[in-house]
């Protein structure tokens, strides 16, 4: 005994008890020192790094900026400054008050408007106190041990000296954690230390005191022993169960957001997550909503997460990187996922214990069985709490990585340049990788390591070379917006999905397998070669498979990608392919798309199908081959021990091995993600900062807005077009705008003037010049004037107004701080008072997406209102007034342009209204092809007669700009448009206060998206069965699936069998073993197979005893049943997928024709993103998700019952503790099933907000950069973020709560089987035991999997759900009325009349039109006017039935149009809508999307538009392919890089080509690279191709400039149709047959105009008047008049004359527009 020192004998266990050496020179002596020598080790080079990080931080001075430099694109998406990072350490460090460097640090992290409270845990100096008082305890036991040579003699007094030394140390710390915690000497995280050593030291002192009692010895050292034993469980207990770091935590309730409850939880709490408890409590007492998921962590917030991020530089690929950052994390969560792999092994062994016990009683004291039994459910719980642990801190870093991604794509977006050419695919340059066998993973690097991959390797070098020319040659290449907002919705979601898995791949998988591997070995020797073998071979297989399913995956992400964009086109122009009644063509693109999305899907389920078939047979495959070995080869034979316990542990290798295949395919799929998520990262940025610097400051010191000699073209400086053509140019800009004055840009369509706003703002590529305008800087770091309150800025009015989802007030104020009087005055100059009124809800209006619920002039007037109230000094408005009527135009540019709100304010004016603006102006440019052709201020230009003798009539006109802020809108702007313009600007104090009586609305949020609660209705799951498959679909499947648990039960069976023949003496030995198949569910490992070991059979049975068996019989029927149970898991699989494929064909299919057959206010109230988040996640989820875990719910069922059936045969007295546990278990499941619902559901609604803001974005970049305002938005879009992550985290909280608490009841279960064996120890036999324990651990782990698997499956219903929801949206009229239809030639005159016509938009609200009565005869020009909102398009709405009639009715050539169909009437009338929408693809798909047309018409109905000039030449080669252009011989063709091919000698001669020469000339998404005007005219020419008899034209040419408008109302005039036109120009309809005034919905005055201009006190005429145009106006409407007189006369000549003549009169008459 006396032997060396820690050289105990081996082995250290002996029957029931370690030896005496091992506790106490292990236990007392060794262990105890190593952990206080790893705390002091701790402690010390803490305190070194501590003082050396102090030590820098004196050392170096930041160098100051100078403020020159210009301030890179990434400063303005960077997080605000008052976001600072929050530390990650769970520190000690209390609040020190004395402003130290405590805790404090943490107060800037709060966001405004939040509350801080500090929580205090409960008795926080008591329970230290408690503490020293337990350890001065033990010190004293200790020193009685000493004193007393209790534990022995030399060795023993050791022991007590050992003891002593630890616990005096442990008594130093607590005392410098009670004294020192609140100063600033204190010590960080000694909690940390001594609730480590009590954790260890109770461990330690459990195994003696347990020794103590099985073994007495003397009667003081039991005392002693017991007396520490309780002490120190006394400190572990208060260790785990105080909170973590027993310290004082600040709870920062933001927006009234409870805090989370994480970080004050115990250890305890942490690791059995008790503290969700409350969260699920709430969720299941009543539903949940957003404002009861509790807050995220600070440091978990998507700003502290980005800012702690941002600080490491990224200097690998985006992947390596991000796993650099995150390496603690994933280093810890691979430690407990270790922990957990090692542990699942615990009951295997422990069962096979107990087996062997109960076979032979007379090994072992009876304590030892009580051991195991206890040892078991303690085992699990702790292999449970490693899982549950590396789970949840992979969740913790996939919402990290998830605000980390989603944040830099938006910041990213906020920098991208603006429209360039193409669209890049992502990921597509992969392709030539991809051929080469996808050599970017782990197996490529050991290939070339081998040496295999080189041959490969030069091809792939020479692809890439290739791949690199065809890149460089698309520089400008970018991704659109759907691909943008796919990889924020489906990329980055992989991306953070994969990591919250990893440790299956790096640690868990590999550990099982090697313990496994291990314990095979020592139970059947090299048998078990042969299973390894297979199992190797498996692991290929399984890659295979892998690697087929990510390619898969690719190809549905491309289709899919594909689809989105397609639908996303349709949904966002619905209003225009409605017009057109092309909703069926539309979709017949989209079912196009949507079949090739489920070839690939298809394809996909195969491969799954297959693996799992593959699965279930590897198992088989395996027994097969090793008992073959062991009983043929070797003829041993093959006992139920060694038979039961080998299939149990192959069962076992399964799972890691079926991980890791699983793991690496994700892993795959994500690095693709990962890889399109680096590409759009790196792809070209925003050169604005680096254009316009920080200041406007030339090099004399000037400041100055224009440009020096500036040359810019769209897109990349290199790019060259396939025809030798650049993109459009602005060439050599030299103009030197007026600071504080106002300046004009006039100049035809197309000419470049919104290109030079936009040079302006740095979002062209600067060529070569200067450019100068104050917007480097972020609109928040500068400073207003505190003289005129204005700051150094740009505000920027886009010709297509860009609004926010948000109401009018928000739109306006733009989150610049509110003021009543100056809000108001913006409102009265931009004459939105009445619209005010008229709305619902005032200012507290929502604005719908994209401003859907206002109309086109609503829209910009909010747009200008918005610059105007900015305190921005220089303003940018691009043809603001285009889409205004031309009194209301008037009404603007005097009180709002020329108004007191501009005073100061240098204002720049894009506008085709040269007669309104330019005598006002101070400053002219005009624009001509890219050039400006004259500049300079007005009065010169104006005697120089470039802009026509007509302006040099009023060059500076009676009226003077307005003085004074009016009070209110005149009338005639305002109310009723019938008395004159009057401004009452003292008389009427009470009109200024705005009816103070307005209705107080209750204010939506725009975003508001219905959650459905409680539980998924049965009518949703009937319309998922349904369209799966008819009755018959489901009486095969029942039986398929019945079928393949009947050969799991007979394997079972048989193995019992074969078993008996073998113990013929034994008859009941045989061990069960449960062959559920756990295909779709559990990832960690189902105890289900451990517990089929058998009984060891003892070595004293010798060989002589074994039985002659049969063993090739037995073995091939076992075969022959695992081979039958493997084809119909295949067939149950394929069965299913052949179904789910049939379903989402079918719901896709209702979904589309659902929402394109819409009614049109479907389209007002519902944002697109909503209506997007059904058309991809919603229908994702069907496509993939619902049928592998449906087939999972019915196999987790049908488990269940076999089980219990099974159970109930064998040992009935089971039944009633599976009672009681099913009854836990339902109680569990109800609780969980409510909350994790509903935060499912919450987190699906949020990331509607999310993807709605990112497209909105998306789509007014421009805008948001010209306001310099990229920080709000990326912080709005940082809160929505949050928004998302809060249910998710949550969700996922409750997930790991649930699991720990059904994995402890099924401990519990296995515990109570355990106890019941010994209680009937000798009345029970091994076979049975086994049997019973077993079938009782397995019960446990398939009711888990039901409970997830029918969560899940819910959660995926609630997607049908969505869906369901659109899918009984209120539906137009039939398309086509059989017994109803027009026709052929309908309308062959197009006479309309409307009889007695109310509507309304909606029933609860007022009619627009109410009862119109009017006829419009055959050919004849009707223009309509009137104020905004006076019913103008409502009246188009009427006629193309998207309204429809209240009462009365509309007659088109006698036909009434409510009895036909709707694809009737849209097709045979045609509209030029207000807003032009055009598609992704080419000028020809866009004028003629079907090919009805050939070229030569295309081109006819160009020209006609004047998109082509009358001496411009197309060469149309018949192929209708490409149509080749012949351009005119210029003197030099520009050379390829921008420069002269003869040199500098004739630099006038670079032109920008005409792009509509060439039909397959690109067009981008909706539009974005033609200007405003050329898109308009684009529309025209598509309906005026389909040759219309009526036409009708809402404002269509509101973006043209005078003198093509003047030539495109010539065209008009010439067809021979019946047009109508909706006007803001009065010029364009005072020539026209008669003119019909709307007010509020009725008909003021219709008659000839030159009837309605004589007629004093019209409203007409009041219009004219304003309009400052009387002269010209009057004198073309009497030209007009006379000319129709003269025709009416001469009736008998033909029409040809007529247009000749009314041609003539009018461009004579109108000539002062030239």
């Amino acid at each position: 005994m006396k032997g060396e020192f820690a050289s105990c004998s081996w082995p250290i266990w002996r029957t029931d008890d370690f030896t005496r050496c091992f506790q106490r020179d292990y236990l007392r002596i060794l262990l105890p020192l190593l952990v206080i020598g790893v705390s002091l080790l701790n402690l010390a080079v803490q305190h070194i790094l501590r003082a050396v990080k102090l030590k820098r931080k004196h050392a170096y001075e930041p160098i100051a900026d100078d403020g020159t430099a210009p301030i890179p694109p990434a400063d303005h998406t960077e997080l605000p400054p008052e976001e600072e990072p929050v530390s990650e350490s769970d520190s000690d460090e209390v609040l020190s008050m004395n402003g130290g460097p405590g805790r404090l640090a943490l107060a800037k992290t709060t966001t405004k408007g939040s509350i801080v409270q500090a929580d205090t845990p409960p008795a926080q100096t008591l329970s230290v106190i408690v503490e020293e008082v337990a350890i001065a305890g033990l010190v004293a036991v200790n020193a009685v041990a000493l004193a007393t040579g209790a534990y022995g003699r030399d060795r023993g007094s050791l022991a007590a000296i050992t003891g002593l030394t630890v616990w005096i140390y442990v008594l130093i710390l607590a005392s410098l954690r009670l004294f020192l915690g609140h100063t600033e000497w204190r010590v960080p995280r000694l909690w940390n230390h001594t609730a480590a050593i009590y954790s260890l030291q109770w461990l330690f002192s459990l195994i003696i005191f347990r020794s103590v009692l099985v073994h007495p010895r003397s009667q003081l050292t039991q005392i002693l022993v017991i007396v520490e034993f309780s002490l120190t469980s006394l400190l572990f207990g208060m260790a785990i169960t105080t909170r973590k770091g027993n310290k004082t935590v600040l709870l920062e309730w933001e927006d009234g957001i409870e805090p989370g409850r994480e970080n004050l939880a115990s250890l305890f709490s942490h690791y059995t997550f008790a503290w969700v408890d409350s969260i699920v409590y709430a969720g299941w007492k009543e539903p949940m909503t957003m404002e009861k998921v509790w807050n995220l962590l600070p440091k978990d917030k998507s700003a502290a997460v980005l800012a702690n991020y941002r600080q490491a530089k990224k200097t690998t690929s985006l992947a390596y990187h991000l796993i650099s950052y995150f390496k603690g994390l994933l280093i810890a969560q691979s430690l407990w996922a270790i922990g957990s792999g090692v542990l699942t092994f615990g009951p295997t062994l422990l069962l096979k214990a107990i087996l062997e016990y109960v076979e032979d009683p007379s090994i072992a004291p009876r304590n030892v069985l009580w051991l195991y039994v206890i040892l078991l459910p303690v085992t699990d719980i702790a292999r449970s709490v490693g899982d549950a642990q590396a789970l949840w801190i992979g969740r913790k870093i996939c919402i990290n990585i998830r605000a980390i991604l989603v944040g830099e794509i938006y910041a990213k977006a906020l920098r991208r340049k603006a429209a360039a050419g193409k669209d890049t695919e992502l990921g597509s340059d992969k392709k030539k990788d991809e051929v080469a066998g996808e050599k970017k993973g782990i197996w490529a690097r050991m290939k070339r390591a081998v040496g295999l991959g080189k041959e490969e390797d030069k091809k792939d070098d020479q692809a890439k070379a290739d791949d690199n020319k065809d890149k460089a040659a698309d520089a400008d290449e970018q991704a659109n917006l759907g691909t943008i907002i796919n990889l924020m919705s489906v990329d980055s979601f992989k991306v953070s999905e994969v990591t919250a898995y990893l440790h299956f791949l790096v640690a868990s998988a590999p550990t099982q397998l090697i313990v496994s591997i291990i314990l095979l070995y020592q139970v059947m020797g090299l048998s078990a070669i042969p299973g390894f073998i297979v199992m190797a071979l498996l692991l290929p297989v399984n890659i295979a498979f892998a690697r087929g399913f990510a390619s898969s995956q690719k190809k549905i992400m491309s289709a899919t990608d594909k689809r989105i964009h397609t639908t996303n086109e349709i949904l966002q122009n619905i209003r225009i392919i409605k017009y057109f009644a092309w909703e069926h063509r539309f979709s017949n693109i989209v079912d196009e798309k949507r079949r090739a999305e489920l070839k690939a899907l298809r394809t996909r389920f195969m491969i799954w199908a297959s693996a799992v078939a593959v699965w279930n047979t590897v198992p088989i495959l395996i027994t097969f081959f090793s008992f073959f070995v062991y009983t043929v080869i070797e003829d041993k034979p093959l006992y139920p021990s060694v038979a039961f316990t080998a299939i149990s542990l192959f069962m076992l290798l399964r799972y890691p091995l079926d991980q890791l295949g699983d793991m690496i395919a994700h892993v795959q799929e994500s690095k693709v993600s990962i890889d399109r998520i680096e590409e759009f990262l790196s792809e070209e940025e925003t050169e604005k900062f680096e254009q316009l610097g920080r200041e406007n400051i030339d090099e004399n010191g000037n400041r100055v807005i224009g440009f020096r000699d500036a040359t810019f073209v769209w897109g990349s400086k290199k790019t060259v077009a396939k025809d030798g053509s650049m993109a459009f140019r602005l060439l050599d800009l030299d103009v030197d705008f007026k600071i504080g004055k106002l300046n004009v840009i006039t100049g035809p369509t197309g000419s470049g003037k919104t290109s030079m706003l936009m040079a302006l703002l740095g979002e062209m590529t600067l060529i070569k010049g200067k450019v100068y305008l104050p917007g480097g800087r972020s609109r928040e770091d500068v400073r207003p004037d505190p003289e005129t309150g204005l700051a150094e800025t740009v505000a920027y009015v886009a010709q297509q107004a860009w609004l926010v989802n948000a109401s009018i007030q928000d739109n306006i104020l733009f989150s610049a701080p509110f003021d009543e009087k100056r809000y108001r005055d913006v409102i009265v100059a931009c004459a939105l008072e009445r619209d005010l009124e008229i709305l619902d809800n005032g200012d507290e209006t929502l604005v719908g997406e994209k401003g859907i619920t206002l109309s086109g002039g609503q829209k910009q007037r909010i747009s200008l209102a918005r610059a105007v109230y900015s305190n921005s000094k220089h303003l940018l408005l691009d043809d603001c007034l285009s889409a205004v009527d031309s009194h209301t135009a008037q009404w603007i540019f005097n009180n709002c342009i020329m108004g007191p709100l501009m005073r100061h304010r240098t204002c720049i004016l894009v506008s085709h209204n040269i007669a309104l603006c330019v005598p006002h102006s101070d400053f002219v440019v005009m624009m001509n092809n890219g050039r400006v052709t004259a500049q300079g201020p007005t009065q010169e230009i104006i005697a120089s007669g470039k802009l026509g003798e007509d302006v040099l009539q009023k060059s500076r006109p009676g009226s003077a700009p307005v003085s004074h802020a009016p009070s209110r809108v005149p009338s005639s702007v305002g109310e009723e448009s019938g008395t004159t313009l009057v401004n009452e600007a003292d008389g009427s104090e009470q009109q200024t206060k705005i009816q103070t009586a307005k209705k107080e609305p209750k204010k939506q949020d725009a975003m508001e998206e219905t959650a459905a609660t409680g539980a998924v209705k049965w009518p949703v799951m009937k319309l998922y069965l349904l369209s799966m498959g008819s009755w018959w679909f489901w009486v095969v499947a029942c039986i398929v699936f019945a079928a393949q648990q009947l050969c799991g039960v007979a394997s079972n069976i048989w193995i019992k069998e074969w078993a008996n023949q073998y113990t013929a003496e034994e008859t009941s030995n045989s061990i069960q073993f449960n062959m559920n198949s756990h295909t779709y569910s559990s990832p960690s490992v189902s105890p289900t197979y451990f517990a089929s070991i058998a009984n060891y059979v003892k070595g004293n049975v010798t060989a002589a005893a074994a039985p002659e068996v049969n063993v090739a019989y037995y073995l091939a029927v076992l075969a022959i049943i695992g081979m039958a149970g493997a084809l119909t898991a295949l067939i149950r699989d394929l069965w299913i997928f052949f179904g789910s494929l049939t379903a989402s064909w079918k719901l896709h299919n209702r979904l589309m024709r659902a929402v394109t057959g819409a009614k049109f206010k479907f389209f007002d109230v519902t944002p697109l993103g909503q209506m997007m988040n059904r058309f991809s996640k919603d229908l994702e989820a069907v496509d993939q998700e619902v049928a592998p875990i449906a087939i999972g719910v019915m196999t987790c069922a049908l488990g269940i019952i076999v089980t219990v059936v099974l159970i109930a045969y064998i040992t009935p007295g089971f039944l009633i503790a599976g009672a009681f546990i099913t009854l836990a278990y339902v109680f569990l499941g109800q609780f969980y099933l409510h909350a994790s619902r509903d935060l499912k559901r919450l987190e699906s609604i949020q990331k509607s907000p999310l993807f709605q803001q990112f497209g909105e974005t998306l789509s007014g970049v421009t805008t948001i950069r010209a306001y310099s305002d990229e920080r709000r938005f990326v912080r709005d879009n940082l809160a929505r973020i949050n928004a998302q992550l809060r249910p998710f985290i949550y969700l996922w909280a409750a997930n790991r709560w649930l699991a720990f608490r059904t994995d402890f009841l099924g401990d519990l279960v296995a515990f109570f089987a355990g106890v019941f064996v010994i209680l009937s120890l000798g009345k029970i036999d091994a076979g049975s035991a086994g049997i019973s324990l077993s079938y009782a651990i397995g019960f446990a782990d398939n009711i888990l999997w039901l409970v997830r698997l029918y969560a899940m499956n819910e959660q995926n219903m609630n997607s049908v759900e969505r869906i369901k929801e659109y899918l009984d949206v209120e539906q137009e009229a039939d398309a086509i009325v059989e017994k109803n239809r027009p026709p052929e030639n309908w309308p062959a005159n197009g006479s309309v009349e409307f009889i007695n016509y109310t509507t309304r938009y909606r029933r609860e609200l007022d009619p627009v039109l109410r009862n119109l009565t009017f006829k419009i005869n055959a050919r004849e020009k009707i223009g309509i006017v009137g104020r905004t909102g006076a019913g103008k398009s409502s009246l188009t709405l009427a006629l193309f039935r998207a309204l429809e009639a209240d009462e009365g009715k509309i007659l088109i050539d006698d036909v009434d149009i409510s009895l036909i169909g709707l694809r009737d009437l849209r097709e045979a009338i045609t509209i030029v809508p207000q807003e032009p929408t055009l598609f992704t693809g080419t000028i020809r798909t866009n004028l003629d999307p079907f090919h009805l047309f050939t070229d030569d018409q295309i081109f006819a109905a160009l020209r006609r538009v004047q998109l082509i000039g009358p001496d411009e030449i197309t060469a149309t080669s018949h192929n209708n392919t490409k149509s080749t252009v012949v351009v005119p011989p210029t003197p030099a063709i520009a050379g390829t890089d921008g420069e002269q091919a003869e040199g500098p000698s004739r630099p006038a001669s670079i032109t920008n080509k005409n792009i509509f020469l060439d039909l397959s000339s690109p067009v981008t998404e909706s539009g974005n690279n033609l200007s405003q005007g050329q898109r308009q005219l684009l529309c025209l020419a598509r309906a005026l191709l389909k040759n219309p008899t009526v036409l009708v034209m809402d404002e269509a040419t509101a973006s043209i400039d005078y003198a093509t408008d003047s030539k495109i109302q010539e065209t008009i005039r010439e067809l021979d149709s019946t047009i109508i036109t909706i006007a803001h120009r009065l010029q364009t309809i005072v020539d026209y047959d008669k003119v019909l005034v709307l007010d509020k919905g009725q008909i003021v005055e219709y008659d000839h105009p030159w009837k309605l201009i004589k007629k004093a006190g019209g409203s007409f005429r009041s219009m004219c008047d304003m309009s400052g145009d009387y002269e010209s106006l009057a004198k073309a409407a009497k030209k007009a008049y006379q000319a129709k007189q003269l025709i009416d006369v001469d009736d008998e000549e033909e029409d040809g004359s007529k247009g000749d003549a009314e041609g003539n009169e009018a461009s004579e008459g109108q000539s002062h527009r030239s």
